[in-house]
């Protein structure tokens, strides 16, 4: 059987209504059913999703769609969950309860919205990469050992020096602190990260969805058009307009007259007004019985085909329908005596573009971004908001089906859209392999912030959306987006600098160690040494992470097959460098195999140096100047091996000039590759 419930103010509690009247009630909500019967008024907070078959109200569901401005319900249409009775009367049957609500949807897209750690995948990739050629090179050690006769004490802690040494220990480290340190710069910038791998993604990101209503607009409706039927002026329709408004109401329409007038100062100082009657969604009108002078006047505003009907005048249709087509919100005004009121003009109202909006997507499209509006208004208005900051012409609606294409990448604004279908796309989009972005401020943009790789709160953006977002903007606008993005950029460009270095290096170190033992039948160096060499090349570079760099014009994305491909081109002169300062130290100057595995250590320390700063620019290794961490790192590294090698600590003692002529010959090295590594860069679009 059917109940019939009372929704109580902001829905502190439910009254069941009997036959004979309202009998008990409660405290806290009591549980509604599909089926129920829900009556309405002003202040009531909607229980469920409701289908309205009596009366109408204005509903303000603004945490559903985000959009800010009230929305007619009458008979036949649909009430939801979460949203606000702003004005009216109305009664209406459940049609949805908890989680089967538009709201409770958004609630579980939440919960189970997760992202992608594009990082995770890229160190498994590279790390899967190393070791697998590493095993290789351990099983041939461990076989060429057997064939030779060479004993399992010497053999066994080598090959595992090998494996030990094709493992990146700080590259998950160095990703870290890169980001911390970015997001430290963000910080200083007005972009708090709550996720430190978003600065990563944001590097790759390639589409933007953003959200309308307080994002790329003010969320604030202001007076943007006039029109005056004559012998009216514009300054009489804003005056008899606002004199129909009242600011207690906090109407935003209200408030957008108001502030008009006060703007242009066309409101009178000797009004006595002596009735309001607030704007109501029966009669779709408001307003006010006033007095100038000793003589009694009535101003009206309200829906254009009411006021039309109600004081006749000039036909103003067509141009209620070409200010509507430009997306404007449109009310006609009336004046005069209390029993003849005439047609006045025209007012056009819209939630205004922030004034930074269109040089944002001017700046993220020349940063090769697609950025796609999302907005929960009509066709119309998304339309015209569009047309104001640069956005294309392109317009869908999730009815479409568009969305399932790619992200929707072919659209260039998304109208009537619910929190889902946001959801929907992002999803879309990464399923097409595209990094994506989400701006949004309330409620109903939580589920898509949380699902893409960079959700983005702006700074008056709810609790909710803040949490769901992985980039809190902590000031008014867009603007900082483009900031996080370059500052991923940058973190990027040092990261690859890093990761080329530590793949080169790796190659160098294993091909050298297993290769040499192979032609020259010796250890070329000691289990100790290679241990040393790990924290003196490893933890050193991590000062790459403080590295001046540039930022790219597009979208940086992680090609892990094309970094190891490019690495191993460069490893293989350095390889050969290698075996020629080995061969020096052997064949010419005669060392003994202890002095010789120090030499060898001290190249393959240089050498590292080297690569750092051969590989740290995509010209010449001169183009710029390092950071004086990267400096002072590289200058402190060679102090303290020079001191290690030359006082015989940890190792074989050799000579200052033995240690100065390897460190020359690493730069002459550095000369002669660099013209090499250049034409490499350029073919893999490193």
């Amino acid at each position: 059987m059917r109940r019939t419930l009372w929704s109580s103010y902001a829905g502190a509690s439910l009254f069941r209504r009997g036959s004979c009247g309202t009998v008990g009630g409660n405290l806290f909500p009591q549980k509604v059913w599909s089926g129920d019967v829900v009556h309405m008024r002003a202040g009531d907070l909607v229980p469920a999703d409701i289908r309205v078959f009596e009366g109408e109200i204005s509903v303000d569901q603004s945490s559903l769609t985000g959009e800010s401005r009230p929305v007619s319900v009458g008979v036949g249409g649909s009430a939801y969950a979460g949203s606000t009775c702003a004005r009216g009367e109305a009664s209406g049957e459940i049609v949805a309860t908890g989680a089967n609500t538009f709201f409770g949807k958004t609630a579980e897209l939440v919960r189970t919205a997760k992202v992608q750690s594009h990082l995770e995948t890229v160190i498994l990739t590279i790390v899967k990469y190393l070791v697998a050629m590493d095993g290789l090179l351990v099983v041939a050690v461990i076989i060429y050992a057997l064939l030779r006769g060479l004993g399992y004490a010497e053999t066994l802690p080598f090959a595992l020096i090998l494996l030990v040494a094709s493992v990146p220990i700080a590259l998950l480290p160095t990703f870290t602190l890169a980001s911390a340190l970015g997001s430290r710069v963000l910080a200083s910038e007005g972009v708090l990260v709550t996720r430190l791998s978003a600065i990563q993604d944001a590097a790759a990101m390639d589409v933007v969805y953003s959200d309308k209503t307080g994002t790329i607009t003010m969320n604030q409706l202001a007076l943007v058009r006039l029109r005056a039927y004559s012998p009216s002026t514009e300054a009489d329709v804003l005056r008899i307009a606002a004199l129909a408004s009242a600011e207690r109401t906090q109407d935003p329409i209200d408030l957008a007259v108001i502030n008009a007038a006060k703007a242009r100062g066309v409101l009178p100082d000797n009004i006595e007004k002596l009735e309001f009657v607030p704007f109501d969604p029966a009669t779709k009108r408001s307003e006010t019985l006033f007095r100038v002078d000793g003589n009694t006047f009535r101003a009206i505003k309200g829906t254009p085909r009411i006021l039309s009907e109600l004081v006749g005048g000039p036909n103003i249709e067509s141009d209620v329908q070409e200010l509507a087509s430009d997306g404007y919100r449109v009310l006609a005004v009336a004046g005069g005596p209390p029993d003849g009121p005439r047609m006045m003009g025209l007012l056009a109202l819209q939630d205004p573009p922030r004034p930074d909006s269109a040089a944002l997507i001017k700046n993220l499209r020349d940063l090769g971004l697609r950025v796609t509006m999302v907005t929960g208004d009509d066709l119309a208005t998304a339309r015209s908001v569009a047309a104001e900051v640069g956005l294309g012409e392109h317009t869908c609606t999730p009815e479409s089906g568009e969305q399932q294409t790619n992200g929707g990448l072919a659209c260039d604004v998304f109208a009537g859209v619910f929190p889902e279908d946001k959801f929907k796309l992002v999803q879309a989009a990464q399923a097409g392999g595209h990094i994506t972005g989400m701006t949004g401020d309330g409620v109903n943009d939580a589920p898509a912030l949380k699902q893409a790789e960079v959700g983005i709160a702006v700074a008056n953006a709810t609790d909710v959306a803040k949490a769901a977002a992985s980039l809190v903007l902590t000031n008014p606008g867009l603007g900082d987006i483009v900031s996080a993005v370059q500052e991923g950029r940058r973190i990027y460009q040092r990261m690859l600098t890093y990761t080329l270095n530590k793949i080169i290096k790796t190659f160098q170190i294993s091909l050298f160690l297993s290769f040499g033992l192979f032609f020259t039948r010796t250890f070329v160096t000691t289990p100790r040494l290679i241990l040393l060499l790990l924290f003196a090349n490893d933890f050193v570079t991590m000062s790459i992470t403080t590295d001046r760099v540039s930022y790219a014009s597009t979208p940086e994305r992680w090609d892990v097959q094309r970094i190891v491909v490019g690495s191993l081109v460069m490893a293989v002169p350095l390889l050969g460098f290698s075996f020629g300062v080995f061969y020096v130290g052997r064949d010419l100057l005669h060392l003994d195999l202890a002095a010789l595995q120090t030499l060898v250590f001290v190249m393959l320390v240089l050498t590292g140096q080297a690569t750092v700063y051969l590989v740290r620019e995509r010209r010449h290794f001169w183009s710029s100047k390092p950071s004086r961490w990267m400096i002072a790192s590289t200058l402190a590294d060679i102090v303290v091996i020079t001191l290690l090698a030359t006082l015989g600590l940890l190792m074989a003692k050799i000579g200052v000039a033995l240690v100065a002529g390897t460190l020359g010959a690493a730069f002459l090295y550095m000369l002669c590759v660099d013209q090499l590594k250049i034409w490499i860069f350029e073919r893999l679009h490193l």
